[in-house]
């Protein structure tokens, strides 16, 4: 396609993966952001062999590697010790070496962020987006800066600011709702105390399907390239978490039920003062029919959010971006580029918005016997070798199909 001027809605993994991709094929791209700096803030990712895969093509991943803590496995035990979940990397069979990387969000930023300045292009921050208007010939963003409203007309806009996102064409979208449960997360040093967990692996522990608790190790954040940082979840309803900022809230209480399941975790729990140390995170569902239609696409979170349970994010945010420039470099027109960008991703798309929501109830909700059958069927599915490998390749993220 010849030189196009594309709007990129949002800087986070999706927009600029996205943005740095377009920019070398030559394209005049604008990163438009709500907030006036790139800060990112959140819990501990986890990147899979797919985000890796992309990480590389992106020219990042040796960059990447500096600030990640590699990950070889995911392993799950339930409270009486019994392991349920054992899923590792090397159940791929794979030719090439497959690794994962927990990382902090910032490092992702600041990595992305590194790649995209090596490449000509415009940042327009402290922009708030209000609308999207498209005609036969362009794209028109609608925005406040300073306090003024401004128009301003591009060949193309890719909408991929996040799962709240209010920019995404309402008619492509089937679905959009809060997940019922959500997580209370803590990022800490990974001190010598906690050195149970610092191993190549992602761990939790669960009781019924109404308790998680995980812990990852999540490399280094930028400027500090002497302290391993270690990412700590517990997962509750959303509707207990305003509780958590009451002085009615039992601190101890919690920290005794976390010990209790895990006791490994006492030297950081304790140290914990109190429970606004802990920030809360909040997940969407999000189905679209389509993700591009006119000159308008949409990528990331705001095109398929879902359940954070199969870590699927910020990897599915860098496939998004790798198919996107892949389908403007083959095509000339953007409805050819949304056909061919939706024939690559929608398998993937559709197969992990089906697998959340089948298996996020296992693990998130008080539905009376789910926890039990999850208890009961990871362990068979473990010792069946062919089974085995499609929950290995379904966590790795390379799943476009159910067979």
């Amino acid at each position: 396609m010849k030189q196009q001027r594309i709007a990129i809605i949002g800087a986070g993994t999706a927009g600029l993966s996205a943005a740095t991709l377009l920019g070398r094929q030559g394209h005049n791209v604008t990163i438009i952001e709500r907030a006036k700096s790139l800060t990112t803030v959140g819990a501990g990712i986890l990147l899979q062999p797919s985000g890796i895969g992309a990480l590389r093509e992106l020219g990042c991943l040796e960059h990447m590697q500096q600030y990640g803590h590699r990950i070889d496995a995911l392993y799950g035990w339930i409270k009486s010790g019994r392991a349920i979940m054992q899923v590792e990397y090397a159940h791929l069979n794979s030719d090439q070496e497959l690794f994962g990387l927990g990382a902090h969000r910032a490092a992702l930023c600041h990595v992305l962020d590194t790649a995209l300045s090596a490449v000509p292009h415009q940042r327009w921050f402290g922009c708030e987006v209000s609308a999207i208007e498209q005609s036969t010939h362009e794209a028109i963003v609608m925005f406040v800066r300073d306090g003024q409203i401004h128009r301003e007309a591009f060949d193309a806009v890719l909408v991929a600011n996040g799962s709240a996102s209010q920019l995404r064409p309402q008619s492509l979208v089937r679905y959009d709702r809060q997940y019922p449960w959500g997580a209370m997360w803590l990022i800490r040093p990974l001190t010598d105390d906690l050195a149970s967990l610092n191993k190549p692996h992602l761990q939790q522990r669960y009781d019924s399907s109404s308790v998680m608790l995980g812990a990852l190790p999540t490399g280094y954040v930028p400027g500090d390239a002497e302290t391993r940082m270690l990412s700590m979840f517990w997962s509750l309803p959303v509707s207990e978490m305003s509780h958590w900022q009451t002085e009615s809230f039992d601190l101890q209480g919690w920290k005794y039920r976390v010990t209790n399941l895990w006791p490994e975790l006492s030297p950081l729990i304790n140290n914990i003062k109190s429970q606004s140390e802990l920030l809360p995170a909040t997940y969407r569902d999000v189905i679209m029919s389509r993700w591009g239609t006119g000159r308008i696409g949409v990528i990331g979170d705001a095109a398929h959010a879902m359940s954070p349970q199969l870590g699927q994010g910020a990897n599915m945010a860098l496939l998004d971006a790798s198919a996107i420039a892949q389908s403007v470099a083959t095509n000339d027109n953007w409805e050819s580029v949304w056909e061919q960008f939706h024939a690559s991703r929608s398998g993937s798309i559709r197969f992990y918005q089906i697998m959340s929501r089948l298996l996020t109830p296992m693990f998130q909700s008080n539905i009376v016997g789910a926890g039990f059958l999850r208890d009961m069927a990871l362990p068979i599915a473990h010792m069946v070798p062919w089974l085995r490998r499609q929950m290995a390749e379904t966590v790795a993220g390379g799943k476009q199909k159910w067979i």
